[in-house]
């Protein structure tokens, strides 16, 4: 490694610089970034999940929770109070630099479909699936009700008993 060029030090040019942050695009650039971002939601009295650490919720007094889910940069918040998704949001935005892209309408690639009248949501695959019926050439293949041919009859006397079977199967 050089000194960049007009940082050069006299009388120093054998030395090099020190970084006293992760750059955007280094190796270790996500994980500095996932280990402020965790700090700051446990510093706010958020826990994370024990089955997934990008996902933070909060259990407030009246009953009511916020969820947080964080993909790389991407997040998703949930709650049915909406005074503690705008409150979350504004400690997120004082801390770091943030873009409102307004209701989620997918994530991972899945649709988020609301009713609000009824208060149901629902989450969707249907492009992803389509996707993969162009991909293996099956966007024009005939729909069946089970993927087994009818002549087939399954059941549990079909399982394997021993652990040969299990390998071979």
């Amino acid at each position: 490694m050089q000194q960049p060029e007009g940082f050069i030090t006299p009388g120093k040019e054998h030395l090099v610089c020190r970084l006293k942050k992760s750059l955007y695009g280094l190796k270790q650039a996500p994980r500095q970034w996932y280990k402020r971002f965790d700090s700051f939601m446990i510093g706010q009295s958020y826990c994370r999940s024990q089955y997934d650490d990008y996902i933070y919720f909060q259990n407030f007094q009246n009953g009511s929770f916020i969820y947080l889910l964080l993909y790389v940069d991407d997040m998703l918040i949930a709650s049915r109070d909406k005074s503690l998704i705008k409150k979350l949001k504004t400690q997120l935005s004082n801390e770091f630099d943030m873009k409102e892209l307004g209701a989620a309408k997918k994530i991972l690639g899945m649709e988020i479909c609301r009713d609000r009248q009824a208060g149901k949501l629902f989450l969707s695959q249907q492009n992803y699936i389509e996707r993969v019926f162009d991909r293996f050439n099956m966007n024009n293949c005939k729909p069946v009700s089970t993927p087994l041919a009818t002549h087939f009859k399954l059941s549990s006397e079909l399982c394997p008993d021993t652990k040969e079977e299990m390998e071979r199967m």
